[in-house]
Parts: structure tokens; sequence; C-alpha cells
């Protein structure tokens, strides 16, 4: 007689296990480019301003894209975008090794991989908001979780390869395995809404003109979406930069650049991000704007500290500061698309991401390249330091949707 029993996890959290792993190569595809920028602008023979502004394309692609994905995960299979996502980036990673000049490096790194990732998020977070209602903000933070580790990963891993075995085949490694993920999506994911818990949504499909006006009515979400895109110029100057500050400034290596400037940021994210998540469900039921505040407060208390991890002298004061604007960088994530979906109906929530994202990421394209601009200029610790003014604004933007229209916007999910 067999004592073994059988574990049975249901499947919405399968879901976030297939889709943890996805995000996992999503955003470790997009740091292995900032990791190892040291090396490619020796052999490729680039200045600081041509290296920010491959990553500025990139992330521009990104945005200017994003709007159709999030259209696209309201209007089509949820899994096959998924699934070609996935495929397209992690081909765009793998050929970005081939990469012989400033050309290619925009072809294949900019628009291949920044145009596959677009159209990832958006359907991925429209499915786990249609299998979490009662765990959702727990379940998002739980997904998010994998862009912490992904990126600390492959922060370390990347710089390792490359230091060992060239910036090249840092890009081979994680685009294979990407395409292998890409094939287990293809067989694992399920495309249907759940029958159980109060979880089924109706079957049809709206019309183009009907999501947009739904969308745009709710003046809430240009608030939030602004306040994203201070958060996005922020986090894309810090990815983009950090390692190189951490390798001049200190004279720290890649591999320990690259895992240094990623660890302990978000180390304490990935903390901030389960409290976040945990503390706004709990208390959501009773207070309809908690998941607003929370970010609110992720934003305002992370300021100083990003300031502070700047303008330090002592390394490790810059790792403290490094750890706590990535605690309340989670406290503000645990609710990033949470707060939006207070506002808006299922049935147009993956357009919502699309806009919103389109909002943020446009925006944010600028800050590799300022930044890079900024560093020829008045050094790279001058221009970290700026980025925490854009916390503060964005903290003040979601403040004004939440006094001025959130009430009015709110939406009563049965």
């Amino acid at each position: 007689m067999s004592f073994k029993k059988k574990i049975s996890i249901p499947y919405k959290w399968q879901l976030i296990i297939i889709l943890w792993v996805a995000y996992f190569l999503n955003q470790g595809d997009r740091q292995v480019f900032n990791v190892v920028i040291p090396l490619i602008k020796e052999d490729l023979k680039l200045d600081d301003v041509q290296i920010g502004l491959v990553a500025t394309i990139f992330t521009l692609v990104y945005g200017l894209l994003v709007p159709f994905a999030g259209l696209a995960g309201d209007l089509l299979k949820r899994k096959w975008i998924v699934f070609y996502s996935l495929l397209i980036f992690s081909l765009g990673t793998l050929f970005t090794g081939l990469s012989s000049g400033m050309i290619l490096l925009i072809l294949f790194r900019s628009i291949a991989t920044g145009g596959g990732e677009s159209f990832y998020y958006p359907a991925a977070t429209s499915l786990i908001s249609q299998f979490h209602k009662k765990t959702r903000a727990m379940a998002l933070a739980i997904h998010q979780t994998s862009l912490y580790v992904g990126i600390v990963a492959s922060g370390f891993i990347a710089g390792y390869i490359g230091e060992n075995y060239g910036w090249r085949s840092s890009f081979y490694v994680f685009g294979g395995v990407g395409v292998i993920w890409s094939f287990v999506v293809l067989y694992k994911l399920k495309d249907s809404t759940p029958d159980k818990e109060g979880t089924k949504e109706p079957n049809q499909i709206p019309k183009l003109k009907e999501i947009f006006k739904a969308i745009m009515a709710k003046k809430t979400v240009y608030f939030l979406s602004l306040a994203f895109g201070a958060m996005v110029f922020v986090n894309i100057g810090y990815l983009t930069w950090m390692p190189t500050f951490l390798h001049e400034k200190f004279n720290l290596s890649l591999s320990s650049a690259g895992f240094s400037s990623m660890f302990y940021h978000h180390l304490f994210a990935f903390i901030g991000v389960i409290f976040g998540g945990k503390i706004s469900d709990y208390y959501a039921s009773k207070r309809k704007q908690i998941r607003m505040e929370t970010k609110i407060l992720g934003l305002l208390l992370g300021a100083p500290f990003i300031y502070m991890m700047a303008v330090s002298e002592s390394l490790l004061w810059c790792y403290i500061g490094m750890g706590f604007f990535g605690f309340f960088r989670g406290i503000y994530d645990s609710n990033l698309f949470a707060a939006l979906f207070d506002v808006i109906e299922p049935k147009y929530r993956a357009s919502s991401i699309g806009i919103m994202l389109a909002f943020a990421f446009t925006i944010g394209a600028l800050a590799p390249v300022i930044l890079g601009w900024i560093k020829t200029v008045s050094g790279l610790d001058f221009g970290l330091s700026m980025l925490s003014f854009f916390y503060l604004g964005g903290a003040l933007l979601i403040y004004i949707g939440l006094k001025l229209y959130f009430k009015k916007d709110y939406y009563e999910e049965i």
C-alpha cells in the first residue's frame, strides 16, 4: 500500500508558476544588456550616448506597441499572445549576440526584443486577474517577484558569463532558455475562464470603440498612468546605468556590479511587494481606496533613499539606500495594476494595462539617453540623484487622482 498522496495544485496557482518563469525570462533578457554595457562599448566602439540610445529605442518600441498588445489581450486568445511574445523576445535576445554594430543592436535588441516583450504583460496580467479575485493583489504580487528575481539572477549570471566567455554568450544563454520555455507555455497554458469560485466571466468580445470609450472615461486612469510613467523613468534609468555606476565609482567587477546593483534593491522589493499585496488584500473590502494609498506611500517614502543611494560616498550606505528604495518600490508594485482594476471592468483590463504601459514606457524611454548625456556633463551620481524627484511627482499625481476622481470612477466588482 502506498502512503504517498498526490499533491494537486489548483490551476489558478499553476498559472502563476508558469507565468512566473515566463516573466523571469522577460525581465532577465531585459537586464542582460545593461550588465554587459562596458563590454559592448569596448568591443563595438560605442559611446555612452549611443548605448543610451539603444536602450531608449528599446523602451520606445515597447511603449508604442504595448497599447496594441493590450487590445490584443482583450480581443484574442491570451495563451497564444503569451507564447508568441516569449518566443519572439527570446529569439531577439539570442540574435542580439550576433550584433556587429549599433544598427544590428537596434534591430535585434531594441526592435525584436522590445517588440516581443511588449505583448507579454497585458495578456499575462489579464489572465491572472481573470482567475484570481479575492487573491488578486497577492497573485499579482507573486508574479511581480519574478521581475526582481529575474533581474538579480540575470545581473550576476550575465556579468559572469560576459567576463569569462564574452558578452555575446550572455545573450545566447538567456535567449536559448527563453525559446525552450515558450514551448512549455504552449503546452501547459490554458485560455479558458475558470468555472468555479464565482470567477466565470462573460465571453462577449467588446468592440474597439467601446473599449477606448470605457477606459478613457475614467479620469483616475490618467493620473495612475502618468505616475507610472514617473516610476518607470526611474526604474529604467536605474536598471540601465546602476551596474555601470557601481563599476566605475566603486571599482567593482562586472559580475559583482551586476549582482550588487540588482540584489539589494530587488531583495527588499520582493519583501515589499508581498507585504503590500497582503495588507491591501486584507483591507480592500473595508477601505476601497487602500490600493491607491499604498501606491502613494511607496513612492513618497522611496524618494529619499534614491537620493541617498546616488550621493553616498560609502558603498555600504549606497547599498542601504538601494535596499530601502527597493522595499518601497515593492510596496508600490504590489498594487500596480490591482489599483487600476479598481476602476476598470474585467473585459477592458488588458487594454487598460496596454494604455497605462504606453504612457509609462513612452516617458521612461527617455531615461537611458538623458542619463547617458548627464553622465558626460555632470556625472552619473548627479543624474541618479535627480530620479528621486520623479518619485515625489508620481506620489502627487496619484494623490490628485484619488481625491478628485477615484470615488466616481470606482468599479464595484461582484
